[in-house]
C-alpha cells in the first residue's frame, strides 16, 4: 500500500489509531490544535505546521511572504481554537546555495507576524535540504470556558465564515490575517459551539467538523460568500488555503450575530 492510495487524512488516522496519551491531553490529534491541561482556569494549545516548496509556495515566491506564512498558518490554528499565540520554534531546510539575502528577507517576514501578535520566537533548528522547507511549532493558551473545537456542533446550528472564499492562490494564501481577534470576539460575545480554520476548502473542513460532531449539513450556493478572486462556486467549496474562521452556532446566537454586525451582512 502507498500513501498515495490512502491520502492525507487515511495517513492521519492510520497514525492517530496507535498514539496513546496521559491525561494531561485533553484533546490530541484530529483539531487545529492539540489542547493540554495548562492552569486552573487555562489550557494550553499546541500545533505545527510544515511549509515545502512547490506545494505551499513556489521556488521564485518572495521570501518575506514564506517567512510571514510559516507563522501566520499555526497562528491561524491557535485563533481556530479560540485562543492566543504566544511562543513557537521554527526550523528550516535549505539547500546549500541559498543565499543569505533568502535567509534574512524570510526572517523580516517572520519577525512582522510575530510582533503584530506578540509571539515569541525561542528557537529552531536549520538542516541541509534538497528543497526548501519550513516546520513551526506554536504554543498558545485559553481559557476553559473560550475553548472551542471540531466537535461540538449541534442540529440546527447555523453555519458562518469569517470571510469570502475562493481564489487563494492568487495571492491570499501568502497574505491572508490569521483571525485571532474575530474569534475572540466571537467567544466573548457569542455562543459558539465549534470552529475551524479553512485550509483545505470549505466542504473538507466543514466536512470535519461533522465528523467530529456527527451530524450532517446543509449548504445554500446564494449564500457563500465569493471572493473576487474566485473563479466560480467550486473555487469556493474545494480551493483551500482561505484561512477563515469556519463555525456554527445555534439559531438564536445567529440572529443575534447578524443584529449586532448588520453593517457585514
Amino acid at each position: 500500500m502507498l500513501v498515495k492510495e490512502i491520502g492525507e487524512f487515511g495517513l492521519i488516522k492510520r497514525i492517530a489509531q496507535r498514539i496513546k496519551t496521559d491525561r494531561s491531553v485533553i484533546q490530541g490529534i484530529g483539531d487545529d490544535c492539540a489542547v493540554l491541561e495548562f492552569s486552573k482556569d487555562k489550557y494550553q494549545l499546541f500545533t505545527c505546521d510544515m511549509l515545502v516548496e512547490g506545494v505551499d509556495f513556489l521556488k521564485n515566491t518572495d521570501p518575506f511572504l514564506i517567512g510571514r506564512k510559516a507563522l501566520a498558518v499555526s497562528v491561524s490554528d491557535i485563533a481556530a481554537c479560540a485562543g492566543i499565540p504566544r511562543y513557537c520554534l521554527v526550523s528550516l531546510g535549505l539547500p546549500p546555495d541559498t543565499s543569505v539575502d533568502f535567509v534574512d528577507r524570510f526572517l523580516k517576514g517572520m519577525l512582522g507576524i510575530a510582533k503584530e501578535y506578540a509571539i515569541n520566537i525561542t528557537g529552531g533548528d536549520v538542516s541541509r535540504a534538497p528543497q526548501i522547507s519550513v516546520d513551526g511549532s506554536m504554543l498558545g493558551v485559553v481559557e476553559k470556558r473560550r475553548l472551542l473545537l471540531r466537535s461540538g456542533a449541534l442540529k440546527g446550528d447555523i453555519i458562518f465564515v469569517s470571510g469570502s472564499l475562493g481564489g487563494s492562490l492568487s495571492g491570499k494564501h501568502l497574505k491572508f490575517k490569521p483571525r485571532i481577534k474575530e474569534a475572540r470576539y466571537l467567544t466573548k460575545s457569542f455562543k459558539v459551539n465549534a470552529m475551524i480554520d479553512i485550509s483545505d476548502g470549505l466542504i473538507q473542513d466543514l466536512g470535519h467538523i461533522l465528523k467530529a460532531s456527527k451530524t450532517g449539513a446543509m449548504l445554500y450556493e446564494e449564500m457563500i460568500p465569493l471572493s473576487t478572486q474566485a473563479k466560480g462556486l467550486k473555487s469556493a467549496l474545494y480551493d483551500g488555503e482561505d484561512f477563515e474562521l469556519l463555525f456554527t452556532v445555534p439559531v438564536l446566537e445567529a440572529r443575534k450575530i447578524i443584529f449586532r454586525n448588520r453593517d457585514l451582512f
